[in-house]
């Protein structure tokens, strides 16, 4: 490749035209052992599918914070206090929540993840659109629902895709990235100076109708670029009859040609039955993952929600000032986003999560607290932030270590569901009820509870990393004691 397509195409980026390139027919260095598909496409494939799902996801959360944004030009207009805001808030959540896992377990059990992607970023980016035509409250909530129902299985549908395609030694890291760097570099930093800025120009419904375009963007680079896994062993053995599981799906690539895919290798089932979704959440570091997610969600949908009623309303910045410290979130968690899962792919798991979910106590205090200049406030607020540099830790990656290949998107699914129903749901709108009575200052000494809880959960978590505990349990030949006997009392 380096010699020849690059003289043929080199004004495409090496990147991208690692993309078409077949796999090279070698053994796995991982060994038979390795639960990842990656044997089976380059290094470039890998990283370009990374890129490319993190901006897809970063235009995700661009649509989904949008609301909260636009939350101080549209309550003025459509006469909405605290305990509606955070009704929208809940009902996305509770949508994105129900969806996450039925599409997650309908990927799974389909063995097929890109064609679900391409129908939820074409159907989220017209629900956009909707909610620029909304008239009243229930009107809004409505539009924003159906957009959590479409946006709910991007996420655990999107890490799949990457957890099949990546080496063991960047699982962290490309997982982290995918999660977190376009999610706010895009979804938080650009999404606040974006949208504020067009709705001082040209109104909160004209953000609206723009912030749905990208979206439809993305879905054509996903349909042309994106190629799909082929099956597991265990889900080609449940359809056998299906064609489409005995060879995998060729799709066009940058050079017009497409691919010669080897079948997967060197992915070791677990022996005995399926694991059903109640077995699955009794496993421990899935439970353990679940209720961090119930503290944790609500800790940064809290920030997302609130921070830009409370910047105007109660520290009276202008929205200006206020669309700048909410950047600063996203600056935050982009860089933070990769650099604690990287970190945790040499350091462990659980030590990354404990720290920074501790160190996302200084948030809230800091807005609180501190009355100095505005930019030593941005510096504590950057720090502070830096805890949402775990949730591809715990909502992906240590979740998809400790199953089985065959369920990685039904337990990110789940981790991210519960995560979304009760911290997304409940917590946001009895905050915003809370907010109505005691004042908007209540919403952060809740955000400051969740953060001390998630830690205390975290000390409990069985280390996952490679790096640390030497195999996966689902790339062993036999699945572990944990494991047998969670599918000893699921058969019981």
């Amino acid at each position: 490749m380096r010699h020849g397509a690059r003289r043929k195409r080199h004004f495409i980026p090496d990147i991208l035209t690692a993309w078409g390139s077949p796999a090279v027919n070698a053994p796995s260095p991982l060994g038979a052992g390795s639960t990842t598909l990656n044997t089976r496409t380059g290094r470039g494939y890998e990283t370009g599918l990374m890129v490319l799902l993190s901006l897809a996801f970063g235009f995700v959360f661009f649509d989904r914070n949008a609301m909260n944004f636009l939350a101080p030009f549209v309550a003025p207009e459509l006469h909405l206090n605290n305990a509606q805001i955070s009704l929208l808030s809940s009902g996305f959540s509770f949508a994105w929540a129900l969806a996450g896992y039925l599409g997650g377990r309908l990927s799974d059990s389909a063995g097929r993840r890109k064609s679900f992607l391409l129908v939820t970023f074409i159907i989220f980016s017209c629900c956009s659109f909707l909610s620029g035509l909304a008239t009243s409250f229930l009107m809004l909530l409505a539009a924003r629902v159906a957009m959590g129902l479409a946006e709910g299985p991007v996420l655990p549908i999107s890490q799949s895709l990457l957890m099949l395609e990546s080496a063991e030694s960047r699982r962290g890291f490309n997982m982290g990235f995918m999660q977190n760097f376009g999610s706010n570099l895009i979804g938080s930093t650009l999404a606040p100076l974006v949208l504020v800025a067009l709705a001082d120009l040209y109104g909160w419904r004209a953000a609206f109708y723009i912030a749905g375009l990208p979206g439809l963007i993305l879905a054509a680079l996903i349909w042309k670029f994106v190629r799909e896994p082929p099956r597991t062993p265990a889900q080609a053995a449940a359809a056998p009859s299906d064609p489409r599981a005995q060879a995998s799906q060729p799709v066009a690539t940058l050079s017009g040609s497409a691919p010669a895919i080897a079948p997967p290798m060197g992915i070791a089932q677990p022996a005995g039955p399926a694991l059903s979704p109640f077995a699955m959440v009794r496993t421990h570091n899935i439970w353990l993952c679940i209720l961090i997610s119930i503290c944790l969600v609500p800790w940064m949908i809290l920030g997302w929600v609130f921070l830009p009623l409370y910047y105007v309303n109660v520290r009276h910045f202008s929205h200006s000032d206020m669309s700048l410290l909410m950047g600063v979130l996203g600056v935050s968690a982009a860089l933070f986003g990769f650099i604690l899962p990287a970190l945790s792919d040499r350091l462990g798991r659980k030590p990354v999560v404990v720290i920074f979910s501790l160190v996302g106590v200084l948030l809230p205090l800091s807005v609180l607290y501190f009355q100095g200049s505005p930019l030593l406030l941005a510096v504590l607020i950057f720090f502070g932030w830096s805890a949402s540099g775990v949730f591809p830790l715990f909502m992906s990656t240590i979740p998809s270590e400790t199953l089985p290949a065959r369920y990685i998107a039904t337990a990110i699914a789940l981790v991210v569901g519960f995560g979304e129903l009760i911290g997304g749901v409940l917590v946001p709108f009895g905050a915003g009820v809370a907010a109505d009575r005691y004042g908007l200052q209540v919403t952060l000494f809740i955000q400051l509870v969740c953060a001390v809880v998630a830690t205390i959960l975290a000390l409990f978590l069985r280390e996952t990393a490679p790096a640390k505990v030497g195999a996966l349990t689902r790339g062993r030949s036999q699945p572990s004691a944990e494991l047998r006997e969670t599918r000893a009392t699921d058969a019981g």
